[in-house]
C-alpha cells in the first residue's frame, strides 16, 4: 500500500519547526483546536466546521527530529463521501531532518492511500494546510482554517 507521502524544504531550524508541530497547531492548521499536542500521551482534537473533525493521541515526540499522531476518531461529512470515518486508525508521521542552510520535512500519512475514498480531497487538505505550515514557519504567520 502506498501511503501520503510529501517532503518539503523549510527555511527554519528543527526545533522552530517541531515547536510548530507541538504547541503552534492553531497557528498553521485551524483555529478550532482543542487539547494537547505537546506530550507522548497527550490528545487533541482539530475542526473544520461542523462537519470535519480528527481527533488524535500523540504516540511519539523527539525533539527536533520526529512526531507521530495516531487517530483515534474522525469525521469527514462531505456529500459523497461514504466511508466519512477513513482517518480512523491511520498514522501520522513528521520527520524533520537538519540540513545544511535548511530544514527538511517528510510527511507520511500511513493509512492514507490513493485506494482511500477520501483520498483526492484530503491530500489537497494537505498541500494546503502544509503551505501554511511552512509559511508559518517562515515567518511567523500561517494561514490556518478559520471558522
Amino acid at each position: 500500500m502506498e501511503h501520503y507521502t510529501t517532503k518539503m524544504s523549510l527555511n527554519t531550524t528543527p526545533t522552530n519547526l517541531f515547536n510548530a508541530l507541538t504547541n503552534a497547531i492553531p497557528l498553521w492548521w485551524t483555529e478550532l483546536f482543542e487539547g494537547s499536542a505537546a506530550r507522548p500521551g497527550d490528545r487533541f482534537t482539530i475542526r473544520f466546521g461542523e462537519h470535519i473533525f480528527k481527533t488524535m493521541q500523540v504516540e511519539e515526540l523527539s525533539v527536533g527530529a520526529k512526531v507521530v499522531w495516531q487517530v483515534t476518531d474522525s469525521l469527514i461529512a462531505l456529500p459523497g463521501l461514504h466511508n466519512q470515518k477513513e482517518w480512523v486508525g491511520t498514522t501520522i508521521i513528521w520527520e524533520i531532518v537538519s540540513a545544511e542552510h535548511h530544514t527538511e520535512l517528510i510527511l507520511i500519512h500511513k493509512g492514507l492511500s490513493p485506494e482511500v475514498e477520501c483520498y483526492s480531497i484530503c491530500a489537497e487538505g494537505w498541500n494546503q494546510f502544509l503551505g501554511s505550515l511552512k509559511q508559518y514557519v517562515e515567518t511567523g504567520k500561517g494561514n490556518p482554517y478559520k471558522e
